[in-house]
Formats: structure tokens, C-alpha cells, sequence
């Protein structure tokens, strides 16, 4: 699949800042973009394809069943992507909203100020709402329906996977993404300079 323009241009900004960044290879970053998606709606479909285009685009997406391996920890995996990633991506699907899991990677993207692209997939972000089932803590429901409620008011994508474009979609992702991507570097270099310059 081919990119569009824009992802290539802005994709080789992206990958030509990273050499003039000087880091060796235990400091690199697990992940440049996080996947948050409910597996049973997306995983074989949007989130699946779109792991797959970033790392053909030269990116490095986490997607749970692509970067962790049986005897994993799952929360202590999945927290250090989220903390280490630049840009996440929340994949809004019909049964999002059960999983305890995409609810709490979710609220720590928020709470850690990551950029968050939504894409509402089969689902209207008026129809996402945390559910109290009665197990989960009071203190949980609150961050979870803080983190849904800045997602759906954050511009994302929508997407019907029966009647959608396929590589449109992708193609339109790929770009938010490495937009965003590109953003976060641009903020990284200017906090170093304005930091390197203090102490000059």
C-alpha cells in the first residue's frame, strides 16, 4: 500500500529528526504510538491493519498481541508502553466500554497528557458510556469517565468497517498519526533548546 503525500513527507521529517537525536539503543523508546483498541471488535480488523501499516511506514506501534510475548505482566508491560509512547490511539468500538483494560489504558493515556487520536469504529461517541457493573471501584469509574468524555471531545476519525474505504481509512490514520508524531518532536526539540539555552 502506497503512502499518500502527506505521510511521506511528514513521515521522512519525522524519521530525519530522530538521527539528529542522540540516543543509544537502551534509551530508545518501546513504542512510538500506543493501540488501544477492544481485541474482540478490533484487533483481526482496524487495529490489526493499522499496526501493520505504521511498521511498514517505518513507526513502531504497540499493539498488545503483536509486542508481548506468554509470562508477560500485563499491566506492567502495557503501563510502560503508554508512559513511554509519543502519540496514542484510541480505538472506540461497540464493546470498548466492557473492558476494564481499554478503560484504564485509556484514562493513564490522558492522565500522562499523551496526544490521543480518537477513531469511533462501528460506534458514536454518544453511545460510549462506563458502565457501573458493581466489581469495578468507585475511584476507577471517576478516571475512566473523565478520560471517555476528553476523548469524545477530542477530533478524531470515524470509520464503518462494512461500508468504509480501507485504504482511505488507513491512509487518513497513518496521517493523523505521523502528524501528531511530528508535533511531539517539534515540542521535544524546542524543550531542549529552551533548556539547553537556560544553562548556557
Amino acid at each position: 500500500m502506497q503512502r499518500s503525500p502527506t505521510a511521506r513527507y511528514i513521515g521522512n521529517q519525522i524519521l530525519r529528526n530522530q538521527t539528529h537525536i542522540k540516543t543509544n539503543l537502551h534509551q530508545r523508546p518501546p513504542c512510538d504510538v500506543f493501540i488501544n483498541h477492544r481485541g474482540i471488535d478490533t484487533k483481526r480488523n482496524v487495529a490489526g491493519l493499522l499496526n501493520d501499516h505504521l511498521r511498514r511506514l517505518g513507526f513502531r506501534p504497540f499493539l498488545d498481541c503483536k509486542n508481548m510475548k506468554p509470562g508477560d505482566k500485563l499491566f506492567h508491560n502495557i503501563d510502560i508502553a503508554i508512559h513511554k509512547c509519543k502519540v496514542g490511539v484510541a480505538v472506540f468500538s461497540p464493546q470498548y466500554c466492557d473492558s476494564y483494560f481499554c478503560l484504564h489504558e485509556l484514562a493513564l493515556m490522558m492522565e500522562s497528557k499523551k496526544k490521543v487520536i480518537p477513531i469511533f469504529c462501528d460506534v458514536k461517541p454518544s453511545e460510549l458510556l462506563v458502565k457501573d457493573d458493581g466489581i469495578c471501584p468507585t475511584k476507577d469509574l471517576d478516571r475512566f469517565q473523565l478520560a471517555l468524555e476528553e476523548a469524545k471531545y477530542t477530533v478524531g476519525l470515524t470509520f464503518d468497517t462494512s461500508r468504509g474505504d480501507w485504504p482511505e481509512f488507513l491512509d487518513s490514520a497513518s496521517d493523523a498519526v505521523i502528524k501528531n508524531l511530528l508535533e511531539v518532536e517539534k515540542e521535544k526539540c524546542f524543550l531542549l533548546k529552551k533548556k539547553k539555552d537556560y544553562f548556557i
